[in-house]
């Protein structure tokens, strides 16, 4: 049957484009569909299924809920610095160092005691050694310069005692935790069962959560008040299951064999360091211990140092030396963990 020349051209071009696109499809879907097919094969011939579409969503979701709690965590030790940074402006104030040392006393009593200690100690040097500059120092000494190195040592002798209790009050919340007890109940424990300053501190935290202070709050201002590395790891912790959750006896129980190894670790550095500290001792106290023994044995061999004018030269220049080499010994065996 003829259907005339256009239409059976038209027919002829469609006839032979339909043949050379099945003789493409034929030679190249092998190569497109090869990749699958192994994979296939591979995984049935190792007993693994392919991956369903439903475990690709679960996957996925299990991804995000992993990067969730990444972005948690990262925001939480963010602001975990920031406010140790605050914390760091604040170390210097006088009322921060009181609040520190566990004295409860206001600024201005402490600084009517300093002048108080002050006036007494210019009163006493001005009886042995009459003269205006030797009394002016120790009276700017003992208002400006012992209170402080005594609050100091206060708030130096305070945290230690906190720190030498501070893992047995966390080993005695992950033992509550894991008994069944909230965290506030656990707390309450360990602010009845312990002594200062570790049960004040933490009973500060139980008395401002009944005020609508949160827990994690509560931690914070325990970490100013006590301004440790172990302290704020506690702080840390507490933030971090807040937010993101988890076992919070599991992190609490590593964290207390943390601060066990810390411990034990300072105390090896101070037993390792003790040689050396007791050099420095004995060579700082020297000069002192030789002075006075040549006074006792005769009493007019040292005067110059003290009548004339370059004596007192030498004994400032001596007493530069002196304070300078005890502070380069004092740094050079001083380590921090």
């Amino acid at each position: 049957m003829f259907f005339g020349e256009d239409l059976s051209s038209t027919a002829f071009t469609i006839m032979v484009s339909l043949a050379v696109g099945g003789l493409a499809i034929a030679i190249l879907f092998p190569f497109f569909s090869n990749n699958n097919s192994a994979n296939r094969v591979k995984a049935i011939s190792t007993g693994k299924k392919t991956e369903s579409f439903g475990s690709s969503i679960r996957s996925r979701l299990s991804e995000d809920t992993k990067d969730t709690r990444r972005r948690q965590i990262q925001d939480s030790l963010k602001q975990v610095g920031k406010q140790e940074k605050e914390l760091k402006k604040r170390r210097n104030s006088l009322r921060v160092n009181l609040e520190q040392a566990g004295l409860e006393i206001s600024v201005k009593a402490y600084w009517v005691s300093a002048c108080i200690l002050g006036a007494g100690l210019a009163a006493l040097s001005f009886v042995v050694y009459p003269n205006i500059f030797v009394v002016t120092a120790v009276l700017f000494v003992g208002i400006f310069g012992l209170p402080r190195w005594i609050l100091k040592n206060m708030r130096t002798r305070r945290q230690n005692i906190f720190l030498n209790d501070f893992a047995d009050a966390l080993d005695v919340m992950t033992r509550g935790l894991k008994s069944g007890l909230p965290v506030t109940e656990a707390m309450k424990i360990i602010a009845t069962e312990s002594g200062p300053p570790v049960g004040p501190e933490f009973a500060e935290v139980v008395e401002g959560q009944r005020l609508g202070i949160s827990l994690e709050q509560g931690i914070e201002r325990m970490v100013e008040r006590i301004p440790l590395p172990e302290v704020n790891f506690l702080a840390i912790v507490m933030a971090i299951q807040s937010k993101t959750g988890g076992n919070l006896s599991e992190a609490l129980g590593n964290l207390s064999r943390v601060l066990r190894d810390r411990k034990k670790m300072k105390q090896k550095v101070q037993s390792v360091s003790q040689e050396a500290k007791s050099s420095a001792a004995i060579i700082g106290s020297l000069p002192f211990v030789l002075m006075g023994a040549l006074t006792m044995l005769n009493p007019t061999y040292l005067s110059p140092l003290f009548n004339t004018q370059m004596g007192h030269i030498l004994l400032i220049g001596s007493g530069i030396w002196m304070t300078t080499g005890v502070l380069v010994m004092r740094k050079m065996i001083n380590f921090q963990i």
